[in-house]
């Protein structure tokens, strides 16, 4: 199964591709996140400031592309799509505390805690992560066809924990704390990168495949892409740190090295770490070579990680 991806090129516009799902995962959102109201109107209200900030919706769309390479329809696994979108977004909450990161500013705006004071913040991130379990199972009750059985369920629940927990993405920052009292080699940081950020992005290719009908081979070969795309978007993103535009980015510039915060550039240097981010990009599209062309935006959205600017 060529892909054919020259073929096809021209008649990609990965910026509408892009656009279009993050209106589904947005509309989704506003329907399956309950709106501020009654005793529990304070930690609605920031959860859904947090939600509702301007995100790009990466790991939803991985998840809604994933379905679609294995032959489902996008909207099919809309609500496991943001119940991912949920986790992400509690843990940058959780990130951006005085006990973390000690973050301000988030895509241009006062983080969570600065304008909810840091419990309430606590409380939203900790109703972010409950909730998206929830999610899963109304999901699951519901018996959408997408869902398939009750074990298909239960296979995205464990998903989920594996990769949003010590696991995956709380082990990966567990090292990362730990690393700004100690130097690191390149096997740490990248192992950091794998869980902090590549393990949810993995859960979102293999929850995709998953829901969407994939057998075990192709939900495997899409785990790998996720692996070899999710080290390169954290490589970019230490590369920003240093580099980005903050008016772009919504943070300041250089606050990793103010932390002294391990990354790949602090590492590797700047030219070896562009180098590290071209090489698994390479990686991730070859991953796809058994795919037809319904892998094209995953290929699409891999080529254009080198050049984001946030």
């Amino acid at each position: 199964m060529g892909i054919g991806f020259g073929r096809m090129m021209q008649q990609f516009d990965l910026k509408d591709y892009l656009s279009t799902r993050k209106a589904l995962v947005d509309s989704a959102l506003e329907q399956l996140v309950p709106r501020p109201a009654g005793l529990q109107q304070s930690v609605l209200e920031a959860a859904r400031y947090s939600l509702f900030a301007g995100g790009k919706r990466l790991r939803p769309i991985l998840c809604m592309a994933a379905a679609e390479v294995v032959g489902s329809e996008p909207e099919s696994v809309l609500p496991a799509a943001c119940a991912l979108e949920l986790i992400h977004t509690y843990s940058l909450i959780h990130d951006d505390l005085p006990a973390m990161d000690n973050d301000d500013f988030r895509r241009g705006r006062p983080t969570c805690h600065k304008a909810y004071g840091e419990a309430m913040a606590i409380l939203a991130g900790d109703a972010l992560l409950t909730e998206a379990f929830g999610l899963v199972a109304r999901f699951g009750l519901n018996y959408s066809p997408a869902a398939g059985s009750a074990a298909t369920v239960l296979r995205v629940v464990e998903i989920l924990a594996r990769a949003s927990g010590y696991q995956g993405m709380i082990g990966g920052q567990v090292i990362d704390l730990e690393a700004e009292q100690s130097e690191v080699d390149l096997e740490t940081l990248e192992a950091m990168h794998r869980h902090k950020t590549g393990a949810l992005i993995c859960g979102a290719l293999e929850i995709g495949a998953l829901l969407g009908g994939g057998d075990a081979e192709q939900t495997q070969s899409l785990v790998r892409f996720g692996r070899h795309f999710g080290l390169a978007f954290q490589i970019t993103d230490d590369l920003l740190d240093v580099e980005g535009d903050p008016a772009v980015m919504g943070k300041p510039a250089g606050s990793d090295q103010a932390r002294n915060k391990k990354t790949y550039p602090a590492v590797l240097g700047m030219e070896a770490t562009r180098a590290a981010a071209r090489d698994h990009v390479v990686k991730a599209i070859e991953v796809l070579a058994d795919f037809d062309e319904k892998a094209l935006p995953l290929k699409e959205m891999a080529c254009y990680l080198p050049n984001r600017k946030a």
